[in-house]
Order: structure tokens, then sequence, then C-alpha cells
């Protein structure tokens, strides 16, 4: 146990011995420049700069251009563009499905398959356009409960609202 503790108490001198840094002209052995430092100085220094260095690296990266040349990265205007090319092709798709659904319907006509009655443009443009499902839309009897609780808590208010008017005159 001893020797543990005569360990600690040398590193701790060793860490906290002060030692001086000389900086010498070499020709005239003339000081420039003097600095008393310790290990645990030399050391704190050297990680708080070393921890900078990350964080302004960091910094640059993730906040310039620079991130685009990381993989994984792209340019905001990479997708913007993108995103624009989707929009026209889902307009183009559905151009050529309504031409295709036209063609077909006037090969309809010179064939002589189609009734005379279907033959209007805009119809056959109608029929292209993709319809909702037909959802049921009548209301549950929990809804229509709501409803009439609602309905009679309005005319509850209403009534307390006229007679609290009467009352002041």
């Amino acid at each position: 146990m001893s020797e543990k503790r005569l360990k600690k108490q040398l590193l701790k001198k060793q860490l906290f011995a002060k030692n001086r840094l000389v900086v010498l002209n070499e020709d005239t052995f003339e000081e420039l420049f003097s600095l008393k430092l310790t290990l645990m100085n030399v050391f704190i220094v050297a990680s708080i700069g070393a921890i900078l260095i990350i964080f302004i690296t960091t910094f640059i990266i993730a906040f310039t251009p620079l991130r685009e040349y990381i993989p994984g990265y792209t340019s905001t205007k990479l997708k913007k563009d993108a995103t624009e090319l989707a929009l026209k092709s889902d307009s183009l798709e559905f151009a050529i499905k309504k031409n295709e659904l036209y063609l077909q319907s006037i090969q309809k006509v010179l064939n002589g398959n189609l009734q005379y009655a279907k033959v209007n443009k805009d119809s056959i443009l109608a029929l292209s356009v993709d319809t909702l499902p037909d959802l049921q839309l009548t209301a549950t009897e929990s809804e229509l409960k709501l409803r009439k609780e609602v309905s009679e808590q309005e005319k509850a208010d209403k009534e307390k609202e006229k007679s609290s008017k009467k009352k002041p005159k």
C-alpha cells in the first residue's frame, strides 16, 4: 500500500515540478524567450488545443460547402433539382397516359368498335382520370349520438344566453 502511495506522490511531483523552457540564439547563446512550465500545464494546453482543433474542423465541415466532398452529403442544389425532375416526370407520365387513352379511343372509332354516344373527347379524358374508391360516408351510431348531444348542448347554451339577457332588464 505504501508503495502505491509513493508512486502517486512521485507522479504528482513530476507533474507539478516546475521546468524552464528557454529559447536561445545558437550563434550568441543569447536568451530570446523563456517560460516556466509544469507537465500538467503542458498537458492541459495540449488537450484544450486538440479539442479546439477538432471543434473548429467539425464546424467548418458541417456549415460550409466543404461537406459536399464527404460521401453521403449532397448539395442543396442537387436535392432541389431532383425534386423538380420528379415532379416533371410525374406530370409527363400523366400526359402520356391521357394521350394513349385518347389514341386508343380514336382507334376504336376508326375500327367501328365504339358506340357513337361516347366519342366526346371530354368524356374520354374524364374516364382516364383516376377516381377515389367508393367510401362509406354514412355516419355510425356513435357519431349520430355525439351529434345529438352536441346539438342539445348548443340549444341549452342558447337558452341560457337568452335568459341571462332578460334578467338585467
